[in-house]
């Protein structure tokens, strides 16, 4: 790989890694400002019944309303509780929540650095093109560098043609090479044995 410009590998999209550092041609993250009234904030334990509501919405959209078994006590242990498994980053317009961003980090063996994975990017329809989308996403690969990661990688729906737009305009490159793979838990069970 060239030492200026790497393109990094993912399941879902990529960023492209200048000299370390996530860049785009279209797209200079640093030089965005966040909407008027806009409210951008980690989560805290005070805001899991907003996560989970948030989840609950973001299910709907994606038309797999039932497919939702999380509760608020979930959601404490394995957010906040002794041994965090991802973090969440929340979107306000004034006081509403419009949208949030869950995220945790894994490991590139090739790159030998963690990467952010973004498990859920969702902003209310009604509130989608004022930048929240832009600007969560902007704090992450903020994020990213503040850690870092060598990638950010996340998957999208075949059908959402808008989200797809929408990264690609960020300069993210879908990974068409890559096929994901899923054990739910009675899997897992089968395969533990």
């Amino acid at each position: 790989m060239a030492k200026s410009l790497r393109t990094c590998s993912s399941l879902g999209l990529q960023l492209k890694l200048r000299n370390g550092y996530f860049a785009s041609s279209k797209l200079a993250l640093r030089s965005w400002r966040m909407p008027p009234k806009f409210l951008l904030r980690s989560a805290t334990v005070a805001d899991v019944p907003i996560i989970l509501q948030l989840i609950r919405d973001l299910a709907e959209y994606e038309r797999a309303r039932n497919d939702v078994h999380a509760t608020e006590e979930q959601l404490r242990e394995v957010l906040f509780g002794a041994k965090p498994a991802a973090e969440v980053l929340l979107a306000f317009e004034e006081r509403e929540p419009v949208g949030f961003a869950i995220y945790f980090f894994n490991f590139s063996t090739w790159l030998g650095r963690p990467g952010l994975y973004l498990e859920d990017l969702f902003v209310h329809p009604e509130h989608r093109a004022k930048g929240f989308g832009r600007t969560l996403l902007q704090r992450l690969a903020q994020i990213a560098q503040e850690r870092g990661c060598g990638r950010m990688e996340w998957a999208v729906l075949d059908w959402n043609e808008p989200a797809m737009g929408f990264y690609k305009k960020l300069g993210a490159k879908p990974m068409e090479d890559w096929t994901v793979f899923r054990l739910t838990s009675e899997g897992i069970a089968s395969l533990a044995g």
